[in-house]
């Protein structure tokens, strides 16, 4: 893999990563308005379709919002129960807090909070919305098992995720995931429901009302896979972008590849078995591994290969 230079990998990144993000609300749109189509196929025109995507735009967008900011006040929590990371004080460990103080200093960022996850693993996290809740958490083992560049390295990493915003994009992105998959749960539960009030008599509205539920069924699971490939297409960018700059902030890209093949040997947090949170961490526990669908499950990856990390990591 020929890697062409940080600035340029920064500036492919973060594009690409904007576009895949402006993905995301034209498909709950233009899903919204299949819906209207092929539920008014047979006895409306397309500008009656038109008309009626027209007039759900505001009630789609208000409750889009309004689950978006349930969430995005919630995640902080969410994260905290779902990995039970604690808060590390300096007099604990002076030797994280040096190195977490030091980077900061050397980019004129604010010190984000230190979390610690009693935990032998190696792996490492950053989380929070702002700069009340910016976060690096760390495990245990990984502080342990490190050694000061190492440990400096996967720092400066995390802190990347956080200057560059990262953590924020990740969590829209999530929010937008969550959003077909809590509307595919509701009306898998609502077309069951339809079609034993159907086979009860019914009728032909209650069989009218199931063919409307199966087809938004049928577009929210659509919706859900796209949306999933846009938000792992998105993580992925943004670990080769946090490597990048971890490099560029610490000048000693062998460090971090070198930090990199000591998580890959043990980077399963026990304690955390959320999915959506272990996307987070500087390696994907809970990832694949290569097999004959390896080509497919790249496609539902959060992370690149660490050995393809590795890789442009060494050609520094």
């Amino acid at each position: 893999m020929k890697y062409k230079g940080i600035q340029t990998q920064i500036w492919s990144n973060n594009f690409k990563s904007t576009l895949l993000l402006i993905m995301f609300p034209l498909v709950v749109f233009g899903l919204t308005w299949l819906f209207f189509f092929f539920t008014k196929a047979e006895t409306a025109t397309i500008d009656a379709v038109n008309y009626d995507f027209l007039s759900a735009i505001p009630w789609v967008a208000g409750g889009v919002m309004i689950w978006f900011l349930i969430a995005w006040s919630a995640n902080t929590a969410i994260i905290r129960s779902a990995t039970g990371a604690k808060p590390l004080s300096r007099k604990e460990n002076k030797r994280v807090y040096n190195l977490v103080e030091n980077l900061c200093i050397s980019r004129g960022m604010k010190m984000p909070k230190v979390n610690i996850i009693e935990d032998n693993s190696l792996n490492a996290f950053a989380s929070g919305i702002n700069k009340k809740t910016y976060t690096v958490t760390l495990t245990r083992g990984i502080i342990d098992k490190l050694n000061d560049n190492e440990l400096e390295a996967v720092i400066a990493h995390e802190l990347c995720h956080i200057r560059n915003r990262d953590v924020r994009l990740l969590i829209v992105s999530i929010i937008f995931v969550g959003i077909f998959a809590m509307l595919t749960q509701m009306l898998l539960r609502s077309f069951f429901y339809s079609g034993m009030t159907s086979s009860r008599g019914g009728g032909g509205g209650g069989r009218n009302r199931g063919l409307a539920i199966l087809i938004a069924l049928a577009l929210a699971i659509v919706g859900f896979i796209i949306t999933s490939l846009f938000r792992f297409a998105i993580s992925r960018k943004r670990e080769y972008l946090a490597d990048a700059g971890a490099a560029e902030m610490t000048k000693r890209p062998d460090a971090l590849a070198s930090a990199l093949r000591k998580v890959s040997q043990n980077p399963d947090v026990s304690t955390v078995k959320r999915k959506d949170v272990t996307q987070l961490f500087i390696e994907n526990p809970k990832e694949k591994k290569k097999d004959v669908f390896s080509f497919f499950n790249g496609l539902f990856a959060t992370h690149p290969p660490i050995e393809k990390r590795i890789e442009v990591l060494e050609q520094f």
